[in-house]
């Protein structure tokens, strides 16, 4: 009986949360939607609750295996290292880590590797959050600015990092320009990003394509790239040397979102925290998150990793632009 009863709530409790999913949709409109959006995550403090210090999947290993929800974050920052081969790189090593949400992989990186970190982000709620969060001994610092337009100088930095920021860019194209040029000659770029599959290769089918607007639609996604078409991106804008190297994540990553609705059932004090509205917040990303599940699982999205050398032989016109910095 309790069994039967337990089952009807939860079949209650996912028809509200998809009508209220389908009810409040955050379509992307400009990036004002989307730093308001992570303004109200931020403020509201669900999601550092649920998801701790790191706004994106964890890292289960491969094969993957069980883990702590909370841990596979922090060891995906430390995989990423690895996988680029940053761990060689030394202290000081200066880094721009691009859509740096809370803070969490800039204190893992300035900690734990000795590298001087700069976090920018579109929301000044996440700037606001992720100062609080870092001690003042950490070579970490952060400020509001927008990845299309980044106001640092050409040359600037060793490394720039990126984690999950590229579906909220409209124009991707720029996206990878901007962090290139502001990429030391020689440096390293290293992009871990929620992909589509490559539609000019496969087209998406009846029910891929709804299932794709709608993850577009919920989370202020304006377009996700594709493994394939990103690299390509990056390698036309002449800032790389030689080709940009790749990998499928999708398989280490996968459990990160049944494990996201694991932590609402396992850790009811959200429940007292947070309140009615809060746990209605809560059961409101519940679809999505079956959604992304769905969508990683098939085929039609896939977890993409990205990592280019700039290029020694500048253009022209960024020499030109160097010197002009240098002499001013």
């Amino acid at each position: 009986m309790v069994v039967y009863f337990a089952l009807g709530l939860i079949a209650v409790l996912l028809v509200v949360g998809t009508i209220i999913y389908l009810a409040t949709p955050r379509s992307y409109e400009s990036s004002s939607t989307v730093a308001n959006s992570y303004d109200q995550w931020t403020q509201d403090g669900i999601l550092e609750f649920y998801w701790g210090e790191h706004i994106h999947l964890g890292h289960y290993g491969s094969p993957p295996r069980r883990k702590d929800f909370l841990k596979a974050k922090s060891d995906f920052v430390h995989e990423m290292v690895r996988w680029a081969g940053l761990d060689t790189l030394p202290l000081g090593t200066t880094v721009l880590d691009v859509g740096c949400g809370i803070g969490g992989s800039s204190r893992i990186l300035a900690r734990d590797y000795g590298f001087s970190t700069t976090g920018i982000t579109i929301s000044p709620q996440q700037v606001k959050r992720a100062r609080e969060l870092t001690p003042e001994t950490l070579t970490a610092k952060f400020q509001v600015d927008d990845a299309l337009a980044l106001s640092f100088p050409d040359n600037s930095f060793d490394v720039v990092w990126s984690i999950e920021a590229g579906p909220h860019m409209p124009d991707k194209e720029k996206y990878g320009a901007e962090m290139l040029r502001v990429l030391k000659p020689g440096g390293i770029l290293v992009v871990a990003d929620w992909n589509q599959r490559d539609d000019r290769r496969k087209p998406l089918n009846f029910w891929e394509k709804p299932v794709m607007r709608q993850l577009l639609d919920q989370w202020s996604h304006p377009s996700f790239s594709s493994i394939e078409g990103f690299s390509e991106q990056l390698e036309a804008t002449g800032l790389t040397d030689g080709q940009v190297i790749t990998a499928d994540w999708t398989r280490e990553t996968l459990p990160s979102w049944l494990d996201s609705i694991w932590q609402g059932i396992v850790r009811p004090q959200g429940l007292v925290k947070f309140g009615f509205t809060g746990f209605i917040k809560s059961l409101r990303e519940v679809p999505t998150m079956l959604l992304m599940r769905l969508a990683f699982g098939a085929g039609l999205c896939r977890f993409g990793m990205f990592k280019a050398r700039k290029t020694t032989n500048l253009p022209q016109s960024q020499q030109n632009a160097v010197g002009e910095t240098v002499n001013a």
